[in-house]
């Protein structure tokens, strides 16, 4: 990761939202359940800035080859959108959030 002062945002920020929902709800059940899934959270949009990652999706199931040609230009190392990702981690975060918030707050 080229920048690791968004990973620790991304902690003290999950640190803090687990913080409130102890308070809130006196579980530790819950306060390990939103640790959990925000680690998993975080770990699955800021990882993919791997350059494996980084090519489209229907190449994520080929391996990729260990050779750099160096007469290419570098990659940028701005993420890229491809739709295919949008969309699998939208449905996969949605059900994700959804399937968390019953558990935290209707349980």
């Amino acid at each position: 990761m080229a920048n690791d002062a968004v990973l620790r945002t991304c902690l003290v920020c999950l640190g803090a939202l687990v913080l409130v929902i102890g308070l809130y709800t006196y579980s530790f059940k819950k306060m390990f359940a939103t640790y959990v899934y925000g680690i998993l959270g975080i770990a699955g949009i800021l990882l993919p800035d791997w350059e494996f990652f980084d090519r489209d999706f229907s190449q994520w199931v080929y391996p990729m080859s260990a050779d750099t040609d160096s007469t290419q230009p570098p990659r940028s190392k701005r993420f890229r959108i491809y739709p295919m990702r949008v969309i699998l981690y939208t449905m996969i975060y949605s059900f994700g959030l959804y399937k968390w918030w019953m558990y935290v707050f209707n349980t």
